[in-house]
């Protein structure tokens, strides 16, 4: 399993707005200026956060992004998985019918290895990310 630039980016990206929201929303401006990357790319990965609810938007000129909960309700599994799609390691762990998986002798160590990366990524928060 390999996290791609937008999993990393959004990451950093909710790190950021969680860092600057100080009750007001955070632009896409300076969170691009501040994070080095392009406002197209940026504006990709924020669509897939507010489109799953995990941020707000407001537009105008004191528009901007900010976190829909409190940092301590957010876990690194949930923002990666939004990002993602899924960390599952390999397909047939849980979307993919394998028609191997009642003769795999390797089964049982995929999915102590998918559960092991889950249960971790959902184990620390954004809040403690930001300390």
């Amino acid at each position: 399993m390999k996290i791609s630039t937008k999993g990393r980016y959004a990451l950093r990206v909710m790190i950021d707005i969680a860092k600057h929201d100080e009750n007001e929303y955070v632009s896409i401006k300076s969170i691009s200026e501040r994070q080095n990357i392009s406002n197209k790319y940026l504006e990709q990965i924020i669509s897939k956060l507010s489109k799953s609810g995990l941020l707000k938007t407001s537009r105008g000129h004191t528009g901007g992004y900010k976190l829909s909960k409190e940092s301590s309700e957010y876990t690194v599994g949930e923002i990666l998985r939004v990002a993602e799609g899924n960390l599952n390691i390999i397909d047939c762990i849980k979307d993919y019918d394998c028609p191997r998986k009642n003769i795999c002798s390797a089964i049982n160590f995929w999915r102590g290895m998918d559960t092991i990366i889950n249960e971790y990524a959902d184990s620390y928060t954004l809040e403690e990310l930001l300390k």
